[in-house]
């Protein structure tokens, strides 16, 4: 107990006594743990102190003090009420008490740039979505103009929400080089190639006030780490994730934890796998890649249908797909891209052995329009898929790459909330 006769915090400075030196071991393991706690509690995996307990191989009076601090941090909320869910788990059979992420908690400043537009949120811990400003259909070719104007819709949001900011992230459709944190091929902006769009985002960052770090990743990337962490991909061991958005396909691979990103972040470039030699001429500059292949305006050309500008591409084949899944240019549109879709997962299963497969924007509701099919295309092409198969699963999370987005902000907090916070 501290002088008020409450558990001791885990920030606590203790003056020598009899159990001083023990008081004082628990306290630095207890900092020691404040991160690993912390991302439990965030990625839903100890709802309840005793499972945090035991997660975390510590006594429960640990736990306890870890719990308390990051409460006091505003990040978590302890519930000791009896009657609800959580299981138990205390002592003698008592109910354990419950953890849950602060819904008033802070937020992180998320934003996403496509092709079709732009949009920002306010995203707290576990992954949930705050509040979001409605997305923007002009994508200028002046990265500075575009970042400036979604930061400044973000700083809007945290404005009105009256909520702690612990950082930004922004996710971008293009493989994003480290450590400059350039933007290596925007082939679906007008961007120029290698347009230094983190140090851009930093400074309309930084200009509109906002504190904590600015990130940036590729968009797939960043979905698959919020998909890992909140949706689809939880408890897989090495994930792969694919999508098309509004255009392009892009890839992304999580082992044990972490993304994959190769030596300078460029690694799963999935989009320019050929699919069909003889197919559409790429924007890399070869042929029938699956960027161009199996994305929403191959879909709509596939059938037959000239996009129009009202809406973006993605909702146009995702409006095409749900109202006229029978109509035979459909049909056969949809069929020829999943097989085009399956050919290059296949060849992916073969080279990187995943535990499972999450596929998103228009390549989920391919999945939900046929998943024989696509399934079968991957077993029959790939090694391992003959041996049973790999899991393949639409990714859950609504908005991912912005989730994602906010992960990079919220990643130093999950690393050292004491020192992230201070």
């Amino acid at each position: 107990m501290n002088g008020n006769g409450a558990p001791p915090r885990v920030g606590d400075v203790t003056t020598p006594s009899a159990s001083g030196t023990a008081a004082r071991t628990r306290l630095e393991r207890g900092r020691g743990a404040l991160g690993p706690a912390l991302e439990l509690v965030h990625t839903g995996r100890a709802p309840t102190r005793a499972v945090l307990t035991a997660e975390l191989g510590v006594t429960r009076a640990t736990a306890g003090a870890v719990a308390a601090e990051l409460e006091a941090l505003g990040l978590i909320r302890v519930d000791s009420r009896p009657g609800g869910t959580g299981g138990t788990g205390g002592a003698q059979g008592r109910p354990s008490h419950r953890l849950s992420v602060a819904e008033d908690g802070p937020v992180a400043l998320a934003a996403q740039v496509h092709s079709d537009g732009f949009r920002a949120a306010l995203v707290g811990l576990g992954g949930r979505i705050v509040a979001t400003a409605p997305g923007k259909v002009t994508v200028s070719a002046d990265p500075a103009q575009v970042l400036g104007a979604v930061v400044e819709a973000g700083a809007e949001l945290l404005a009105q929400s009256g909520r702690r900011c612990v950082g930004a992230g922004l996710a971008v459709p293009s493989a994003v080089a480290e450590p400059d944190g350039t933007a290596l091929n925007p082939l679906h902006l007008a961007w120029p190639a290698g347009s230094p769009v983190r140090a851009i985002f930093a400074e309309c960052v930084k200009a509109a006030g906002i504190d904590g770090p600015a990130l940036t990743g590729n968009d797939v990337n960043l979905a698959a780490l919020a998909e890992h962490r909140h949706g689809a991909g939880r408890s897989a061991q090495h994930l792969l994730c694919v999508a098309t958005g509004h255009r392009g396909v892009g890839g992304a691979l999580v082992l044990d934890g972490r993304l994959h990103s190769g030596s300078s972040g460029l690694a799963l470039e999935v989009g320019h796998l050929t699919v069909n030699p003889e197919g559409r001429a790429c924007h890399c500059g070869s042929r029938g890649c699956l960027d161009v292949e199996a994305d929403p305006l191959a879909f709509l050309t596939a059938a037959g249908r000239s996009p129009g500008p009202e809406v973006s591409l993605l909702q146009q084949a995702r409006d095409l797909l749900r109202d006229e899944p029978a109509e035979p240019a459909v049909r056969a549109a949809t069929e020829e891209l999943i097989d085009r879709l399956g050919l290059g997962l296949a060849g992916l299963v073969n080279i990187l052995n995943p535990d499972r497969i999450i596929l998103g924007g228009l390549h989920r509701e391919l999945l939900h329009a046929d998943p024989d099919r696509l399934r079968a295309v991957v077993a029959d092409r790939s090694l391992w898929g003959r041996s049973g198969g790999v899991p393949i699963l639409p990714c859950t999370l609504d908005h991912n790459s912005l989730v994602g987005a906010a992960e990079l902000a919220w990643q130093p907090v999950l690393d050292d909330p004491l020192g992230a916070l201070a």
